[in-house]
């Protein structure tokens, strides 16, 4: 990890439990998985690290629209589900719509270089349920 920041063991601790699941975890969920490893842990230095992880591009910020931003390191493109009732976020295996950003910069005179979209809905277990 390069830039501006010095190395940080936590960081890359949290990085590489970020990598190794595709939960998408809140701050939380990371902190009680590292809290026993690095007993002087705060929530705030999580929160500080996953900042610094996602600047750096390393890590993505997902807003779900709920109380807590959850994180991935999956930085490829690719859609979400989340679940309305169990707050669960699922990666979709689904194809980017590229041509929908061409159809859109033709409409409005733009230049995108991205997009971002999200579904939500009710997931298979709570459906079960």
């Amino acid at each position: 990890m390069t830039g501006k920041y010095r190395r940080s063991k936590q960081r890359e601790v949290i990085l590489r439990l970020l990598q190794s699941t595709e939960s998408h975890p809140t701050a939380s969920w990371i902190y009680d998985k590292l809290k026993s490893e690095f007993p002087h842990l705060s929530l705030g230095t999580v929160y500080r690290n996953l900042n610094i992880l996602s600047e750096q591009g390393l890590i993505k910020k997902i807003d779900c629209g709920s109380t807590f931003d959850r994180f991935e390191a999956n930085n490829h493109p690719h859609y979400h589900f989340i679940c309305e009732q169990c707050n669960s976020v699922f990666d979709l295996k689904t194809p980017i719509m590229n041509n929908l950003e061409d159809q859109l910069s033709g409409l409005h005179n733009f230049t995108i270089h991205s997009h971002m979209i999200e579904f939500f809905g009710v997931c298979e277990a709570c459906k079960k349920q």
